[in-house]
């Protein structure tokens, strides 16, 4: 399985996404983002958390006009894998590929901290690795991180069972205390909380390893 992960000027997880899918088996390549195009034969296109050109603007507003993304856009237009987290999340949502915004957390500050996420579906190669309505301690660190969509995508969301995450404890004011989110075609995720820095015992939990393992091992059996 080969997984390209995008880095913008401002990343700061691009290495640890690198590192948690290698350590669940995949060939992975860093892609910069001025590159117009993806390396052959990528199943899945990961699009890490920092703060890419700074958070100028609007979050992800500027990284998703680069060219790299007409590519992103591209993959999974044809049935292509991403997974986007923390500000990869507003990337793809900027882009399109995911419904709804980010907005600045309820409260107006940074959170910083590890919270509780309850598995809201296992029904997708990102969360098969884990059993619907698992407990999961997975770290956050953001400043807008206010998953908002209005109530008829959230009736939506629900009725398609497209919600991937929820929080225990709301951090940032979420709709529905909505952590992740998977689109129509159940082949990209986006989520706030790092699923990348909870994959090694040494680093305080491992929550996070049953999403790169089970997205590995579906992308190879297929």
């Amino acid at each position: 399985m080969k997984a390209a992960v995008i880095v913008f000027p401002g990343s700061n997880c691009d290495r640890d996404m690198a590192v948690a899918l290698r350590a669940a088996g995949a060939d992975v390549e860093m892609v910069w983002h001025k590159d117009a195009g993806l390396p052959r034969g990528v199943d899945l296109v990961a699009v890490p958390g920092g703060f890419s050109f700074g958070d100028y603007l609007r979050c992800g507003a500027i990284a998703a006009q680069s060219p790299v993304c007409r590519a992103v856009i591209d993959h999974v237009h044809k049935g292509g894998y991403a997974l986007g987290v923390c500000n990869g999340f507003q990337v793809l949502t900027e882009t399109g590929l995911l419904p709804g915004a980010l907005m600045r957390n309820a409260g107006i500050r940074f959170v910083c901290r590890t919270v509780p996420l309850t598995v809201a579906t296992a029904e997708s190669d990102f969360t098969r690795g884990y059993a619907k309505g698992a407990e999961l301690q997975i770290p956050v660190a953001h400043h807008d991180g206010n998953y908002f969509v209005d109530a008829p995508t959230l009736e939506r969301l629900r009725a398609e069972d497209r919600i991937a995450f929820t929080y225990g404890d709301n951090p940032n004011g979420s709709t529905g205390d909505i952590a992740g989110v998977l689109s129509e075609n159940r082949r990209v995720l986006g989520m706030m909380p790092h699923p990348e820095r909870a994959v090694d015992a040494g680093h305080g939990g491992t929550d996070g390893r049953g999403l790169f393992d089970g997205l590995v091992g579906a992308l190879v059996a297929a």
